[in-house]
């Protein structure tokens, strides 16, 4: 039995497919990926909110808090030289 050859206009054509069919695959997950990140955020919104207005805080002091615990691991991660 003889082999067939594989032409390289036929490899390009193959290979082509597959491409398009991997991207097709990786923006269906980047599109799943996007959407579980958006209900994730949704949730912690939900959480921090309920939390609000559980507590006995104002929205001042919860930002003042937010914004100094940022400070503080901004002012960790400094590489002192």
């Amino acid at each position: 039995m003889a082999r067939r050859t594989i032409t390289f206009d036929e490899k390009i054509k193959k290979a082509e497919a597959v491409v398009a069919s991997t991207k097709a695959k990786y923006d269906a997950a980047l599109d799943q990926l996007e959407k579980l990140v958006t209900k994730r955020k949704q949730l912690d919104d939900k959480k921090v909110l309920e939390a609000y207005h559980a507590g006995d805080k104002t929205a001042d002091e919860i930002v003042a808090f937010i914004q100094s615990t940022h400070k503080q691991e901004e002012q960790n991660h400094v590489i002192h030289l």
